[in-house]
């Protein structure tokens, strides 16, 4: 029986598409290899969000091809976003590459990937590559490869984007926006529930954009729609999604936090920047005073809501001015989370065309560690306030960090730590916060008792 190894960069739609891949291959007899070293084929499923992730799956792959000396016949291939971007190029900039799979072909990697192998076997090596466009390839990434015990699966709902932000590849490596029907995901959520799952996550580019050209019902949007018709489901007991645009927080769908008992008390919203003159050059749709009013009308609505989000520092032309105006933004709004990146420059996106000024990379990184100690310093503060009190949590596994210990998670998405046994996995349990380090929290076990 051949065996592959899938090693995965970036987001959450990168794993899950890899999963999908991996289930595809498992059904045609290919077994998961523990390491590349006994694989007999590898893929590099990536992303081209930032050029460090592009160069990280580069060097890898050009690593890799060292085991051509041990197994002749493994095969070497790119999936996934950076494939898409640099397509047939990358046989010219990686030789002995064997396969290149674009974000709407993960349905032929079966059949890509044994038209390579037996290339290889029979000792005439070639170059496989599909990255065209698919129409329905959106409804392609729909199984899953659930672990024993599993109770999370992430749900792919739509694919592509329309959005065309000026630092952002993902339209270019995604394609355009298409998104599944109703109907089809509310039947694979319920697969997913008969086999042991408790909650999801909505995946989607911008996830809440979701049937932008479906009808609108009731006042309803698409999106709006498929969370109540999710929140129908017996034996469901979460939902969640991300990541979503702040143009497509609506009342419908702020509302839906005060009436939807199964969607989570969580709300990862970019932000991107606080300055109004860098969100209009970024084409983000929106001024800092809306943004700040949409976190208004969400936590009126659900005033327990965690709120996490995205920053960019060191876009072109970015001044001090700008920085304090976001400096100010994220001290004003208070998140309970958030991801802080260093713009990178991407070929073909409009960024890289801005007449403003470069910002040095030591200022990039100067602002970078400024957010940084800012959301440390406001999730310490709020962590002080969580000691004590009762939470639930949804037990996932051994935690990471200490295999003896288990680890859930919140409704806010709070990772929380505690001292349980075999019984506790899969459970929804309420568990008292002892300490915090800001963001993990750490619970009493004995309540469980």
């Amino acid at each position: 029986m051949p065996s592959v190894y899938l090693k995965t960069y970036g987001c959450q739609m990168n794993e899950r598409d890899s999963e999908q891949v991996l289930r595809q291959l498992q059904d045609r007899g290919y077994r998961t290899a523990v390491s590349e070293k006994e694989a007999d084929v590898i893929l590099l499923n990536t992303c081209s969000v930032r050029d460090l992730a592009e160069q990280k799956a580069l060097r890898k792959m050009s690593n890799l091809r060292a085991l051509r000396k041990q197994n002749p016949g493994v095969v070497l291939g790119f999936l996934g976003c950076m494939a898409q971007r640099r397509g047939g190029a990358l046989a010219k900039e990686m030789k002995g590459l064997d396969l290149v799979v674009g974000t709407q072909k993960f349905h032929r990697v079966p059949e890509l990937v044994e038209e390579a192998r037996q290339a290889r076997l029979g000792g005439r090596p070639g170059f496989f590559a599909d990255v065209a466009e698919e129409e329905g390839s959106e409804s392609t990434i729909r199984e899953h490869v659930l672990a024993p015990r599993q109770v999370t699966a992430f749900v792919s709902v739509m694919q592509g984007c329309d959005m065309h932000c000026s630092f952002c590849i993902v339209p270019t490596t995604r394609g355009q926006e298409r998104s599944r029907p109703i109907a089809e995901i509310v039947e694979e959520v319920r697969g997913l529930v008969g086999q042991g799952i408790r909650e999801v996550t909505l995946l989607g580019q911008i996830v809440n954009l979701y049937g932008r050209r479906m009808p609108i019902r009731e006042g309803k949007s698409a999106f709006v729609q498929l969370l109540e018709e999710l929140n129908q489901v017996v034996g469901l007991d979460r939902i969640r999604f991300t990541s979503p645009h702040p143009r497509g927080m609506k009342p419908d769908l702020i509302g839906c936090y005060g009436h939807l008992e199964k969607l989570c008390e969580h709300l990862h919203l970019p932000v991107q920047s606080g300055s109004d003159r860098i969100l209009k050059r970024m084409g983000r749709g929106y001024t800092a005073d809306q943004y700040r009013r949409i976190v208004d009308q969400v936590r009126q609505t659900c005033p327990e809501i965690g709120l996490t989000t995205d920053v960019i520092v060191g876009y072109p032309g970015e001044t001090e001015a700008d920085f304090e105006a976001t400096r100010k933004l994220m001290e004003e709004v208070d998140f309970d989370n958030g991801f802080i990146f260093r713009y990178s420059p991407r070929e073909g996106t409009r960024a890289t065309k801005e007449t403003g000024t470069p910002v040095p990379e030591k200022v990039k990184e100067e602002r970078n560690q400024e957010l940084l100690a800012l959301l440390t310093r406001q999730a310490e503060a709020k962590a002080q306030k969580r000691v004590g009190s009762l939470v639930e949590i949804l037990v996932e596994g051994p935690s990471k960090t200490n295999q003896s210990r288990l680890t859930g998670r919140t409704r806010q998405n709070r990772p929380v730590v505690f001292e349980g046994g075999e019984r506790h996995l899969g459970q929804l349990l309420t568990v008292r916060i002892t300490e915090s380090t800001g963001f993990t929290d750490y619970a009493d076990p004995s309540i469980l008792d």
